[in-house]
């Protein structure tokens, strides 16, 4: 057979496929249909809906050459295709960036992003930075004068102000004071760089589960800057400057100067700044002498010095104290043995002050020194007329009755004053407990005085012309529609003066005032120390005016000295550490406020008051003179 005619048969398409000079012939028979994308479709593989079955069995049986080529075009045409799809999604990809950025400036407007982005950045930083602090003498401490109350014989009462302790150096500090702050208040101290974004996301999960702020994510850094720099308002802005001092600060100090930074700066409670003066202040020690219990109740009340503070609540203080333990535990400072050990032991709290309740006296003093020296730049020592041996008696002896007759008789408070004839105060107790109430009942409660004020009706019934011996008659009387009564509903008859105060007779009071004039009563109370407004009322001889005791005690002064009026005080020098003396009390009052034969009068009918009338209970078993009025 020729080669025209193997050509020529060779278009014949026969059934079976061939070898050799065949297979090529094949191979460019597919090339050439394959550039004809209808030949791509694999036609013979959808059979004929309008055929018989049997043929359309059969065509699925016994595929044919034909169908064999078309099945190789179909693959390598696909393959042509999947790689023609890839190169149409990188050219609708760059199509895609051409829209945004025609013109192929795509990559400089890039830039241009980039550029606009760092100086919004740059602006935004101006703007926290606006008006930050200065901060040059960081190491600089202004401390506040502080105030030293003593007592009249130099014994020290009480310490006031803002104290700032010395400064102290880590290395003098023992190592478990810095460990348990590090523990505490900023576990990750060493390795940040003065923001902890681990902190910030711990807080922010726990702060929005739970619907408020219960947890802060500031660094021992972002704490100083504060302390430092920044005032306590709660802006975004001061929270976007405390980062930035922090950061700022990283930069500028080690680790070990930042944290020492922090120890001798922040506040502490009970008035103390700095470790030196929390240590002094709770624990009358220097703060390289803490133990560890003491050292991690100090690191428990940075986060709330006021309610953490060992001095308000010990038991809170000590609770606090074991998560510190157990947070130096976690983070490898301590092991389990020696957190064991410090949870047995109770620190012992410095003595806050000579007395329990001397607080009350030292408020009211410190109220009252400003009057006299006004501001001051120093340390100054005020020196006052307590005695503080009377201050504890009558500390014991008010405790004492509350405890014994208070309840008996619905009684849940007290207050007590006690002059010495000048008019200084010796002794004041201004309720049941400090601790639990400040409130100063001496100088703050205002009470109607009852039959206290008696004795001022009295002596203006003696400066009108009466005498002890003069008698009324006790009987129920009207005063136009009212009608006061005697406290046992009984009347004597005839009386005399003398006895009717002794027994506190009340319709002998109200004759006397009406005799009198209300007016000259209540100018008699006035001039003898009396300073709250006493309106001539009906009721005023049976002391429904209110006052405060420190006001009718002082009343009763005049009686004690010999009828010269005093002004009470307190406070008999001011001097500072230095020795410069800044007042001193010269003087004692106004003079003579009642006749000397008057005084006498009125002290014979009060003493009868204590030995047969109301205040027998009063009576003192030594034989000493004394007179009063309940």
């Amino acid at each position: 057979m020729s080669p025209r005619s193997s050509g020529s048969s060779s278009n014949k398409r026969p059934s079976h496929p061939v070898r050799g000079g065949q297979r090529k012939t094949t191979r460019k028979s597919s090339k050439k249909t394959s550039k004809k994308r209808p030949q791509t479709k694999v036609q013979t593989r959808k059979p004929n809906p309008d055929a018989p079955k049997s043929n359309q069995s059969n065509q699925r049986r016994r595929p044919s050459a034909t169908s064999g080529r078309a099945r190789v075009q179909s693959k390598r045409a696909s393959n042509r295709g999947g790689s023609r799809k890839r190169v149409n999604r990188r050219k609708n990809h760059v199509s895609m960036v051409g829209r945004l950025f025609p013109n192929g400036l795509w990559r400089p407007r890039i830039f241009r992003i980039a550029a606009w982005s760092l100086i919004g950045l740059l602006l935004a930083v101006s703007y926290i930075s606006y008006n930050l602090p200065p901060t040059e003498g960081i190491w600089q401490v202004e401390t506040t004068p502080s105030i030293t109350i003593v007592d009249n014989q130099g014994q020290v009462l009480a310490t006031r102000g803002l104290s700032q302790g010395q400064t102290v150096s880590l290395d003098a500090l023992p190592a478990y004071v810095p460990a348990a702050v590090v523990a505490i208040e900023d576990r990750r101290f060493y390795w940040h760089p003065g923001i902890d974004p681990i902190g910030l996301s711990r807080a922010a999960i726990v702060n929005l589960r739970a619907g408020r702020v219960v947890q802060g994510g500031s660094t021992i850094s972002q704490q100083l800057a504060k302390n430092l720099f920044l005032t306590p308002e709660r802006t975004i802005r001061r929270k976007a400057q405390e980062a930035l001092l922090a950061v700022w600060l990283e930069w500028r100090f080690t680790k070990r100067e930042i944290l020492e930074l922090y120890l001798n700066r922040v506040y502490m409670g009970a008035g103390t700044y700095g470790i030196e003066a929390a240590s002094q202040r709770y624990f009358g020690k220097s703060a390289d002498g803490l133990t560890l219990p003491e050292a991690a109740i100090l690191a428990g009340l940075l986060k709330a010095p006021s309610r953490f503070a060992p001095t308000n609540n010990l038991a809170r203080a000590q609770a606090r104290a074991e998560i510190v333990l157990a947070a130096m535990v976690a983070s490898g400072k301590i092991d389990a043995q020696t957190h064991a050990s410090a949870s047995l032991s109770m620190p012992r709290l410095a003595d806050p002050g000579a007395t329990p309740d001397i607080h009350y006296f030292v408020d009211w003093v410190i109220g009252q020194a400003g009057g006299y020296v006004g501001e001051v730049s120093e340390d100054i020592i005020i020196e006052t007329t307590l005695d503080l041996t009377l201050q504890r008696a009558a500390e014991n002896a008010l405790n004492f009755g509350l405890a014994e007759m208070g309840q008996a008789r619905n009684v849940g408070q007290g207050s007590f004053v006690a002059f010495s004839p000048e008019g200084s105060v010796r002794a004041m107790v201004g309720g049941r407990s400090y601790r639990t109430s400040q409130f100063n009942r001496v100088v703050q409660s205002r009470r109607q005085p009852g039959s206290a004020f008696k004795p001022f009706v009295y002596l203006a019934a003696l400066e009108n012309g009466w005498s002890p011996h003069d008698t009324l008659y006790d009987e129920p009387i009207s005063i136009g529609n009212w009608q006061p009564t005697n406290y046992s509903d009984t009347y004597v008859g005839r009386i005399s003066l003398e006895n009717a105060l002794a027994r506190s007779v009340n319709t002998i009071a109200v004759q006397l005032t009406e005799s009198v004039g209300r007016s000259k009563v209540a100018a008699t109370a006035h001039r003898v120390g009396i300073r709250s407004d006493l309106p001539p009322i009906r009721s005023l001889p049976l002391g429904t005016v209110e006052m405060s005791l420190m006001e009718l005690t002082s009343a009763y002064v005049p009686f004690a000295n010999g009828g010269r009026g005093v002004f009470p005080h307190a406070i008999s020098r001011v001097s500072t550490k230095s020795g410069e003396v800044l007042y001193e009390r010269q003087g004692i009052g106004p003079g003579r406020v009642i006749d000397s034969r008057h005084v006498g009068q009125l002290n014979k009918m009060l003493m009868t008051a204590v030995t047969e009338g109301t205040g027998r209970k009063a009576r003192l078993d030594d034989g000493r003179p004394m007179a009063g009025k309940t």
